[in-house]
């Protein structure tokens, strides 16, 4: 993983009770980590695809997500590496909103994340549904910038932030557990930061 602009370190101030166990708030700052090179992708050819164990598998233009009902995400986000941003707010679809035209088969037990880079990561199914996922292209009233993974991303903000993959590309539904990019280099498979789940064993 690389770190770049804005990833400071530890920072000073008082504990804020929204922030998880080992994690620090960087404030207005945002810090750029990434596993892979940043992509450049066109919205005119952008796709999101929900495959795998479904009964409909479906795939999304960039216009015919944006045709679904907006659903918006304001809380908190928490890296691994120990960062927490407090009070952020992102718009794009709800996960559930996918699922509903997708509609996974009963078998479906886990989700894995597909990015355009072929980034993976893995996901229980009970954590991409009932409210607690999106796909999402808008910051804070901008649209997403391409270094945090735009023109969009996944958001699944009650985990470790490296399970929010950059550069979406799809789902795929399964009924096996099958770790992703960095649960298969020591990161743990799940990733609570309330329980400091940050690597295998943890």
């Amino acid at each position: 993983m690389r770190f770049t602009r804005g990833f400071r370190g530890r920072g000073q101030g008082a504990r804020d009770s929204r922030l998880p166990p080992g994690q620090y708030d960087v404030g207005s700052t945002w810090p750029v980590l990434t596993a892979e090179a940043t992509p450049k992708l066109s919205t005119e050819t952008w796709t999101f695809k929900v495959s795998g164990l479904v009964e409909q598998p479906t795939t999304w233009s960039w216009d015919e997500i944006h045709a679904l009902p907006t659903s918006s995400f304001e809380g908190d986000i928490h890296c691994v590496t120990t960062w927490s941003k407090l009070g952020v707010k992102f718009t794009g679809v709800s996960v559930d909103a996918l699922l509903a035209a997708a509609r996974p088969l009963p078998a479906a037990t886990h989700v894995l994340a597909l990015g355009h880079t072929g980034y993976t990561t893995n996901l229980p199914l009970d954590d991409v549904t009932s409210g607690k996922a999106w796909v999402v292209w808008d910051y804070e009233g901008n649209p997403l910038p391409v270094e945090h993974g735009g023109p969009a991303r996944m958001i699944v903000p009650h985990l470790y932030f490296w399970k929010s993959a950059k550069w979406v590309s799809g789902l795929e539904f399964q009924d096996h557990n099958e770790p992703g990019f960095w649960e298969r280099n020591g990161y743990h498979d799940h990733g609570d930061p309330w329980l400091e789940q940050r690597y295998q064993g943890d």
